[in-house]
């Protein structure tokens, strides 16, 4: 089995993370990693829940603070293993969200006596659909498991606080017709033909741009997929187009389900996936002691993460973390050395009291 050393810097605890392989429903030899080097630190109690490893605390402090991180990677695209380079790591996972898993470790690892009691939480099945979700699974078996009074997702944010996300959810579009052979067309209905509408919808739509907490959040909706065809002769009696909405976590889930069907209206609408999105929360005390701490200005999360799941909950949240959102998923997927180091001093400096 690979072996994570916790005395290591956090530089180097990201590569030892990202030279485990860890794409979505294989993070089992990562998660082992994780387990067996958390349970050589005596002052945290240890729970796995499949690929999902929580760790914590328990010093009867008056406040307690969850601090996450996913495990899995989107698939590999010839960039593993890491590098170092310039004072930048490169690799799969580098960004999203590995380094993040080292700053949790490393703080798990080296603050033993925290002010506020801690959470530790390295989870599974983030990158693909929410039925694998790690912290859905851990919400529904050991809901105590993520109660606290503040957590922090450490998603790349640039090393500034993202607060909320955005809800998002897909739909399929269907257009049907009637096969008939090419050459006599008249005689059928062209199915992808009829989804011209479709898209013709997509292109006329115009964002909403809500401010919530004073952040302004920006949603979108577009077609992600399109299928349809049957052979190279046939005219096809259906095409399907998937469409993802990206909304403002001020739209409840049904809210932005009803949007989505007024906007393809008359057409054959199926929800295949949804997630909530998660309001700002600033006005909470523990989220402005936190925003405190690290400094700096607060940015609205564009995209939908798990903060919405603790939110749920009732447990406020925000995004912090080292890395760029905007490489998550390249191929030139990396993160800056400083990114790593920002994040896990700010964090040791809050959890200490500094």
């Amino acid at each position: 089995m690979t072996t994570l050393d916790l005395s290591a810097d956090a530089v180097t605890l990201t590569r030892q993370l990202v030279d485990i392989e860890s794409v979505s429903l294989g993070e089992q030899a990562i998660a082992d990693a994780v387990e067996a080097a958390l349970r050589t630190l005596p002052h945290l109690e240890v729970v796995r829940r499949g690929n999902t490893v929580v760790a914590r605390t328990d010093l009867g402090r008056d406040e307690r603070v969850v601090i996450a991180g996913h495990l899995d990677t989107v698939p590999v695209n010839d960039n593993l293993p890491s590098r170092l380079e310039d004072g930048v790591l490169h690799g799969l996972g580098t960004c999203d969200m590995k380094g993040g898993d080292a700053v949790i470790l490393r703080l798990a690892a080296t603050v033993p006596e925290p002010v506020r009691d801690v959470t530790y939480i390295l989870y599974e099945g983030e990158e693909i659909e929410a039925e694998h979700n790690g912290l859905l699974h851990l919400a529904e078996s050991d809901p105590d498991l993520m109660a606290a009074d503040f957590a922090i997702l450490m998603e790349p944010s640039n090393a500034v606080v993202e607060a909320g996300c955005q809800g998002t959810l897909r739909v399929e579009v269907r257009t049907t017709g009637e096969r008939a052979h090419s050459a006599r067309s008249w005689r059928g209905v062209n199915a992808i033909h009829g989804a011209g509408e479709v898209l013709a919808r997509l292109n006329a739509y115009e964002a909403r741009t809500p401010v919530i907490d004073g952040l302004e959040y920006h949603e979108g909706l577009n077609a992600v997929f399109i299928r349809g065809g049957v052979a190279g002769n046939v005219l096809p009696d259906e095409c399907v187009v998937e469409v993802n909405f990206r909304f403002a976590p001020d739209r409840s889930e049904a809210e932005a389900e009803r949007f989505v069907r007024d906007v393809f209206e008359g057409y054959d609408v199926r929800l295949t996936d949804t997630a909530p999105g998660a309001l700002p929360g600033l006005d909470r005390p523990a989220a402005k002691a936190f925003i405190a701490a690290v400094g700096g200005e607060v940015a609205p999360k564009f995209g939908w993460t798990d903060v919405a799941r603790f939110t749920a909950l009732g447990v406020p949240a925000v995004n912090y973390g080292p890395g760029d959102p905007m490489l998550a998923h390249k191929q030139e997927e990396h993160v800056p050395v400083a990114d790593i180091e920002r994040c896990e001093s700010r964090l040791r400096d809050w959890l200490e009291g500094r």
